[in-house]
């Protein structure tokens, strides 16, 4: 009679997905996860060809939970991109792991920076027609100079070299976002 299986496809996955978010992305091996999944390799790979496959379905998973961060952080300010990248930031800060396995990976799945911070639901691109409803006539250069203002600072929070409060981050996006709209 085959034994029954105790170890699911969904326990490994959440397993793996906690090890990035503790541990990082690159610290996930078939051993550690075995170990954290109170199981052998032989599951792992009873599920997943490989760690590959794993791979990419982690980088989806954590897809999807920065989507649902985005849309459950707080929307307050009337001043185009300063909401997407507070949020982008408080990410940075709050998920350093995977926002590096998003954010700073050269491995994306087919996917771009953009791709990832406009989501299934149109993030960058409400943000957008917001600046052109704002009165700016070129949005999407305003967004890619707003963009760079946004990563550098969520960059900076890895490392600790940015530490400012929300108020004066917001303040700090506002006046970006005034100055390249001249």
């Amino acid at each position: 009679m085959a034994r029954k299986e105790t170890i699911t496809q969904n326990d490994i996955l959440q397993a793996a997905f906690e090890m990035v978010k503790e541990e990082g992305f690159e610290n996930v091996t078939a051993r550690k996860l075995a170990a954290k999944a109170g199981c052998s390799t032989q599951p792992i790979f009873r599920v997943y060809r490989g760690m590959e496959e794993l791979a990419e379905e982690l980088f989806l998973m954590a897809i999807d939970y920065f989507e649902v961060y985005y849309e459950k952080f707080p929307k307050y300010n009337d001043i185009p991109f300063v909401d997407l990248g507070l949020t982008y930031i408080r990410f940075a800060e709050d998920n350093k792991n995977l926002f590096r396995l998003l954010f700073l990976s050269e491995q994306r799945y087919g996917k771009s920076l953009y791709d990832l911070l406009n989501g299934k639901k149109g993030a960058v691109v409400r943000e957008i027609n917001y600046a052109k409803e704002y009165g700016c006539m070129s949005s999407e250069e305003l967004f890619t100079k707003m963009w760079i203002f946004i990563h550098g600072a969520a960059c900076m929070t890895l490392t600790g070299d940015y530490d400012l409060p929300e108020s004066e981050t917001v303040k700090l996006l506002e006046d970006c976002f005034r100055s390249f709209l001249k």
